[in-house]
């Protein structure tokens, strides 16, 4: 058919063909059965398993997380039970120091103590033989004197002057 010029084709894309519908359709479903059958059941199982493998991870992460909190908090609890026992022991030092500070302050009085009774004793003992020794030599002395009057006549004159050499003797010796 040719009208002015154009030349009118049938069949053309524009035109509906209610055969090639038909056979475009059977054909959708045939491709959708198959796909179905053969892509669309391993397509969905590796959704499904590439769905599990997320929430697995996802799952992990959680249980990941909890435990990451769980040894933190654990590790706080540590943490200030170490300061406790690290005060503690600061403490207990402290207090062994003014304990051993205080037994040998006590100790060093105590020696000192005794150290003074001692010089006090050995002085008094010195002190009791220097009289001891002053005593016979006054005795001596006395002796001595007595034995120069006996020897000498009986005169108070010479009396007088024994008495005064002894005083004199007494007086030289001590200084």
């Amino acid at each position: 058919m040719l009208t002015s010029g154009i030349i009118l084709l049938s069949g053309s894309l524009l035109d509906p063909n209610p055969g090639l519908i038909f056979w475009t359709a059977i054909t959708f479903f045939i491709v959708l059965v198959i796909l179905r059958k053969i892509a669309w059941g391993p397509i969905v199982s590796m959704l499904e398993e590439r769905e599990k493998g997320i929430q697995s991870a996802i799952d992990r992460a959680h249980a990941a997380k909890d435990e990451s909190e769980s040894i933190l908090k654990k590790n706080r609890e540590l943490l200030a039970k170490a300061d406790a026992e690290a005060e503690k022991i600061i403490r207990e030092g402290r207090e062994y120091a003014d304990k051993v500070r205080t037994e040998l302050t006590e100790k060093a009085q105590a020696e000192s103590l005794k150290m003074i009774a001692s010089a006090k004793d050995e002085i008094e003992q010195e002190k009791r033989r220097a009289l001891d020794v002053l005593r016979n030599e006054v005795a001596d002395m006395a002796v001595k004197g007595a034995e120069k009057i006996l020897r000498a006549t009986l005169d108070a004159e010479k009396q007088k002057a024994v008495v005064n050499d002894m005083i004199r003797e007494m007086s030289a010796t001590r200084n």
